[in-house]
């Protein structure tokens, strides 16, 4: 059977129908387009700092305070979801390069003072700073939560974005080793600020020790090693996600060294010797929670504790800074047929529940465990790799409310500094 057709319309007919339409079409085009663009995404817990004078002053001295208003121009030229993905790629990449070009000497010469709220003048900050790149993103993703795309945007497009806005920006896509032999490849990571509602100041070492490193060389015992890094959120679901997992998996079996990096104790450095499966429950960047045993894939194979594979010993005997360096070994936990949790200073005992790591309960041993338990379900258990704190970063004395200050910075260029002679220590090991 034939499917039934309407009766065309006839030439005095379309005539007609074409009139009104071009009558009507003012009217038209005030309407909401309801069914062409989804409503803006409400701003995050994160993005919501913004507004504090200290990011703003941030930006502004570090000459980061464009590159949002740049990306939200691009995206009000997109005319479709793939333009769109193209500007948040183009951008999100550009701000990783500009920040890692910033940190590493590279880039517009700084500029001698920068206007300040008030009129007066301010210096730039200093290109150590890893602050800049995490208050411009979250000023870019901001962004794309208020676009309202005229082609439609659903939230799972929206979302999928946001996604390729935060990994390009963070170096998570960009790591890129050299063809051939000859050259080891070493992965660094870095996080965020975090306890920003605490100090709002807050720069994270690690975080800038990924800037200082990504894309360079340094001279080990055992010949030239290229260094590639990547930053990560501090948010519990993120990982939960597996961000950790996508970023690292197709990098690992072709590493020669790998460790992760957080902000740790005051005035010190640990080689965290084990990483426990158990969340802490500390607030994340978005204030939320989680407590309970480390979510991953295949739960059933899950351990409870996972081991550095990089060579302490050879790192705490070498002269790598000022910051005196320890072999952590302590953790905590629930013995095999006990209740309570314990401390044990050597390392968990057989059959144990973890509830700490050496690095702890928070983000700083999730992704240390994640790492090494993603190295070991991998088949590499000679490859080098596991976590390094360093020592929490702290401004001058006196100093309670200035976003930067001298010994802050010397502080900073020192811990990264050390970092890297670690990393050289270690990738030096054949």
């Amino acid at each position: 059977m034939s499917p039934i057709r309407p009766a065309r319309p006839t030439r005095a007919r379309r005539t007609a129908l074409g009139v009104a339409l071009l009558t009507l079409a003012p009217l038209l085009g005030a309407l909401p387009p309801a069914a062409a663009a989804s409503a803006p995404a409400p701003a995050t817990v994160e993005e919501q700092r913004l507004e504090r004078a200290v990011p703003q002053e941030i930006l502004r001295r570090s000459g980061f305070d464009a590159p949002a208003s740049d990306f939200g121009q691009a995206l009000g030229g997109a005319r479709s979801y793939a333009a769109a993905e193209r500007a948040v790629v183009r951008h999100g990449s550009g701000l990783w390069r500009r920040a890692v070009d910033r940190a590493q000497g590279r880039g517009p010469a700084e500029r001698e003072a920068l206007p300040r709220k008030g009129g007066d003048g301010r210096a730039e900050l200093s290109r150590d700073d890893d602050r800049p790149l995490y208050w411009a993103r979250l000023a870019m993703t901001r962004e794309l939560r208020r676009w309202q795309a005229p082609f439609g945007l659903p939230d799972a497009a929206r979302a999928r974005l946001l996604d390729r806005l935060e990994r390009s920006s963070r170096g998570q896509d960009s790591i890129r080793f050299p063809p051939g032999k000859g050259v080891k490849r070493v992965l660094v990571t870095g996080f965020d600020p975090f306890t920003l509602d605490r100090d709002v100041r807050i720069s994270n070492p690690s975080g800038a020790t990924a800037l200082a490193l990504d894309g360079t060389v340094v001279r080990t015992a055992d010949g030239p090693a290229r260094i590639e890094t990547a930053v990560f959120p501090v948010r519990w679901q993120d990982f939960a996600d597996g961000t950790v997992e996508r970023a690292l998996r197709p990098h690992l079996p072709h590493l020669d060294l790998f460790t992760t990096v957080s902000q740790g104790r005051v005035g010190r450095i640990d080689v965290e010797r084990h990483n426990g499966a158990w969340r802490g429950g500390f607030g994340d960047n978005e204030n939320v929670s989680r407590t309970g045993t480390v979510p991953v894939d295949d739960p059933a194979s899950q351990p409870q504790w996972t081991t550095t594979t990089l060579p302490y010993r050879e790192i705490v005997a070498a002269d790598t800074g000022r910051f005196p360096v320890y072999d952590n070994t302590s953790v905590t936990e629930v013995p095999a047929g006990a209740s309570a949790p314990v401390v044990r200073p050597d390392g968990p005992t057989p059959g144990s529940a973890a509830r700490a790591g050496g690095g702890g309960d928070y983000l700083s041993n999730e992704i240390a465990y994640r790492a090494t338990l993603l190295r070991d379900r991998l088949g590499l258990p000679a490859l080098p790799g596991g976590h390094v704190h360093t020592p929490v970063l702290q401004f001058g004395a006196g100093n309670t409310s200035e976003v930067s200050d001298p010994e802050f910075v010397r502080n900073r260029l020192d811990i990264v500094a050390q970092i890297r002679a670690i990393v050289t220590v270690a990738a030096g090991r054949g």
